[in-house]
């Protein structure tokens, strides 16, 4: 996941063509604030807002796709419990990210191995398995600092290996599992990116709060929906390592009968789907353990990505323990980088 290759037959034309792409960066990322050093174990506003350049989008076998771009910026990868930070290198032009989602119902699909080929001309300038992502405007998505060979009309070639390790319900059941290519269009132009929204917020910086969700954009966000809008009936929601987890139960044959709960994580603020992590539930009935396994990623076309569990009924009275096992395995943009990491059991009673 952390390869990253740029090719040879790219290498002699990159000083060149980057010349001016590097008075940019003094003006744009290497004037980007620096962390703050009192960053709360939360989420937080971060020290600036960047814009992003859509591109272009396109269909392939169950999967839609999306490419846009940015600035080069930091980011944070998670490897287990730990954060590394990923800071912007010399050769970085942008910061490409790609959305992936089913275009029927517009659920966004995390796990899906995405990589992406940048070519010019039928020639590979930069080649890399992207990182699954999170960020406070555009919520879940794949992303990277990349290397180009100045302004020029590109082919952004989107592998999507299909999903790993997730159960797919309803009429989602046995999609999403084929691997696919979608070739999109960028046309980036270093004068266009000196264009693209760019505000420090030294105001802000570091409250407890979060960017705004974008709004006007073509595709969908990895917004997670909202217990209102869950089928089934709300056990409740706990909170725990700044993340928030909307608990629900549902009796619906595409889950095999009985009662399914549902556990889906979202982040404070914008409600932004949390997807990657291990948690484990326990259901106690008068003194007796009644479930005690771990849940397992699932999607579904109403509930969206989740975590689920199976059991005969859920009952009034019935004690629910929640534990994450993994932090979320995602990297994270600034803001969410010290968030999401630490978690404490959580508790629910059924009423």
């Amino acid at each position: 996941m952390n390869r990253r290759t740029f090719l040879a037959a790219a290498a002699g034309t990159t000083s060149a063509g980057l010349a001016g792409c590097f008075g940019l960066l003094e003006t744009r990322t290497a004037g980007q604030p620096p962390v703050l050093s009192d960053r709360p174990d939360a989420v937080y506003h971060p020290t600036h807002v960047e814009g992003m350049k859509m591109e272009a989008m396109g269909r392939s076998g169950d999967f839609a796709a999306a490419v846009m771009y940015s600035y080069p910026h930091r980011f944070w990868t998670v490897s287990g419990s730990t954060v590394t930070k990923q800071s912007i290198q010399s050769d970085d032009a942008a910061h490409i990210m790609v959305a992936v989602w089913d275009p029927e119902t517009e659920v966004v699909v995390p796990d899906a191995g995405v990589s992406i080929a940048v070519t010019k001309d039928d020639e590979v300038v930069s080649e890399e398995v992207i990182y699954p992502m999170l960020s406070q405007p555009m919520g879940f998505h794949y992303g990277a600092n990349f290397g180009l060979d100045g302004t020029a009309n590109y082919t952004v070639e989107v592998d999507i290996g299909g999903l790993s390790g997730v159960e797919t319900t309803g009429s989602f059941d046995g999609r999403f599992t084929e691997s696919t290519s979608i070739d999109l269009d960028l046309s980036y132009s270093e004068a266009e990116k000196e264009n693209i929204s760019y505000e420090n917020t030294p105001d802000r910086a570091g409250d407890q709060t979060a960017v705004s969700a974008m709004t006007m954009m073509d595709m969908p966000l990895g917004i997670a929906p909202s217990a209102d809008e869950l089928p089934g009936a709300t056990v409740g929601t706990a909170s725990t390592g700044d993340a928030e987890f909307v608990v629900q139960a549902v009796e619906a044959d595409r889950f095999g009968g009985g009662t399914h709960v549902a556990v889906s994580p979202r982040t404070p603020y914008n409600g932004m789907l949390i997807p990657r992590l291990g948690l484990e539930m326990t259901v106690a009935r008068d003194d007796e353990t009644v479930f005690d396994e771990e849940l397992g990623a699932v999607l579904d076309p109403e509930f969206g990505y989740h975590y689920g569990g199976d059991l005969d009924a859920l009952e009034s009275g019935d004690e629910i323990e929640l534990r994450v096992t993994i932090p979320p395995q995602v990297a994270r943009h600034e803001g969410y980088e010290t968030a999401f990491l630490s978690f404490e059991p959580m508790t629910l009673s059924v009423a």
